[in-house]
């Protein structure tokens, strides 16, 4: 296990993490309600690009997270990557730092204006590119869920804690898979009509599928993005992986090879795939890699 930078203890830095969440919380929800009327949308909206949508609350949030960490933690050695300031090319870290906290302050900004509550808070601290400790937060549930690296759970705001029922060792045919609602292209729904899963079920935020595999709600997830087109980033997987792999469940590409993070752009590209079981997650991507080759599905490196 890493050593975290010098003078910082795991339990505190997780019970902070666990303030700042629910700090975030109450931000998502009052924006959350004022979009219960449908007028107040033009004044939440921060952007035109509904493609790729901005609001007050995912600027709040980014807001509070990053002081919270800066004045808790004065001159510790790491950086800071949040999707709202990558965005606006302002304030760009130093992604090549040992230590980094990657940040993304509304996962599912289009579910949130639709009303879904399918969104979520992402914070995950990376180490060496890899993610070390994370949270995500779903507000509408009332759901924190932590990872310290050894373990996970979920708490509710009360501090009581909420049981995982994460599922294990199914085939593929038998696995429930979690999709997007906003986010398909049509070479993602041909492989998963070949697949023939038992369940299909759809849900916004990558963090808040992630979690229904934690409940047990669903088994797997796939992510599948187009040569030249839009892909998720760094800060849609690191929290998330970080849970998942605390839990026994694994993210990779279909190669079974760990996601790289700080590539360029922080795109996180091609066939995506996280389980619930890391036993029988290599089995997998190798099923799906088969189907894909078999009806030339999706251009493969080999």
């Amino acid at each position: 296990m890493s050593k975290l930078p010098s003078g910082i203890n795991i339990n505190n830095l997780i019970r902070d993490m666990r303030s700042w969440s629910w700090e975030a919380a109450d931000i998502l929800i009052y924006y959350s309600k004022m979009l219960e009327n449908s007028k107040n949308k033009i004044n939440i909206m921060e952007n035109e690009n509904y493609n790729d949508p901005v609001t007050v609350a995912d600027l709040k949030v980014n807001e509070l997270i990053i002081k919270r960490i800066n004045e808790t933690y004065k001159n510790v050695d790491w950086e800071i990557l949040s999707e709202e300031n990558a965005k606006s090319e302002k304030n760009i870290c130093d992604v090549n730092a040992d230590w980094l906290w990657v940040l993304d302050p509304l996962d599912g900004t289009k579910d949130f204006l639709q009303g879904t509550g399918h969104y979520a808070m992402h914070l995950s601290l990376n180490y060496k590119q890899r993610p070390f400790i994370g949270a995500v937060l779903i507000p509408e549930k009332n759901e924190l869920w932590l990872s310290n690296q050894k373990e996970y759970w979920c708490e509710l705001r009360d501090g009581s804690l909420r049981k995982s029922n994460m599922s294990s060792n199914k085939k593929l045919k038998e696995m429930v898979l979690v999709t997007s609602k906003n986010h398909s292209n049509q070479i993602l729904e041909d492989l998963i009509k070949k697949i023939e899963f038992k369940k299909r079920i759809y849900m916004g935020s990558i963090g808040y599928k992630i979690v229904s595999i934690l409940r047990g709600e669903s088994d797997i997830y796939i992510s599948l993005s187009l040569p030249g087109k839009s892909s998720p980033k760094d800060w849609d997987f690191a929290a998330p992986e970080a849970l998942l792999r605390s839990a026994g469940g694994r993210i990779t590409n279909i190669e079974n090879k760990d996601l790289i993070y700080n590539k360029e752009n922080f795109k996180q590209s091609g066939i995506i795939i996280a389980s619930n079981n890391k036993k029988m997650h290599s089995k997998l991507c190798i099923e799906v890699r088969e189907i894909i080759k078999r009806y030339d599905i999706y251009p493969l490196d080999s």
